[in-house]
């Protein structure tokens, strides 16, 4: 039996058809497809029957080393007519998929016309780059979260040891629950400014921590910043009432306008 692959013929030993079959795979040699472009290639708007058009190309290019092989040449390596060949090598022009380019074929020493796969590969790295851009976001996500949740987890510990220091005594289970709850549910910085405030008044109390948070988180203060400027708002406001008050409460001696008229209506009122 002879086994030819390509430009030379073996011959084998009869009734060795494995061998032959093996050895003629392996010399036969394979066309690679990116996984890249079978993962994307729908998503490029290339349909099942181009790829495998495209696929025939590339394996005819490195076997054949044909680099425009004919419409009847792609035909026989698929299933589909010649006309639908056609139409399939038509679409991947209009995608810009593939492209026609001028080689030199140092062998022969001319100038062949051949498919050029370039445009192909370009749109198929801005799909990757575009999943890679989106894995890059997920995963700084998840690694943004994780490192939260472990910053969360050591301000808890250290919450525990300032309520404990202020305090004076080791905490109950249901108070380390409170004290989770709280860094949980708001910023932590703030847990650490209420049990400031609650101390500086003598409050050590934990339903007074949680009634100072509580009105906080009414108003959307969420940061010690937003808490200083309302705390100045505040006292503004309560000055002008008391202001007003002070006002309003001096003794009326009848020597103005104003004077006279209240006086005037409190008597109206009161007769």
């Amino acid at each position: 039996m002879f086994i030819k692959t390509r430009n030379t013929v073996k011959k084998y030993r009869q009734g060795n058809i494995p061998a032959a079959f093996g050895t003629d795979l392996w010399l036969s040699g394979a066309t690679d497809v990116p996984n890249l472009l079978l993962r994307y290639y729908k998503y490029m708007d290339i349909t099942d029957s181009e790829m495998m058009t495209l696929i025939q190309l590339f394996r005819l290019r490195i076997e054949d080393r044909d680099l425009h092989p004919g419409i009847e040449t792609l035909s026989e390596c698929l299933s589909t007519t010649p006309a639908e060949v056609e139409m399939n090598l038509k679409s991947l022009f209009d995608k810009k998929a593939i492209i026609e380019t001028l080689y030199y074929d140092e062998t022969r020493d001319v100038v062949i016309t051949g498919y050029d796969f370039e445009p192909l590969f370009e749109k198929l790295s801005d799909y990757w780059a575009c999943a890679r851009a989106k894995e890059i976001e997920k995963a700084g996500a998840k690694l943004d979260g994780h490192s939260n949740k472990g910053a969360r987890k050591d301000f808890t510990s250290v919450c525990y040891k300032s309520f404990e220091k202020e305090f004076g005594r080791p905490l109950s289970p249901i108070e380390m629950d409170k004290i989770t709850q709280w860094v949980e549910h708001t910023n932590p910085e703030l847990v650490q400014e209420a049990l400031k405030r609650a101390v500086l008044i003598g409050k050590w109390n934990f339903r007074y921590i949680d009634t100072i948070l509580l009105e906080w988180k009414k108003n959307n203060l969420n940061s010690i910043g937003s808490i200083q400027e309302y705390d100045r708002q505040y006292q503004g406001r309560k000055g002008s009432r008391e202001t007003r008050k002070k006002d309003a409460d001096k003794p009326e001696d009848g020597g103005s306008d104003n004077n006279k008229r209240r006086a005037l209506i409190k008597k109206l009122y009161l007769t």
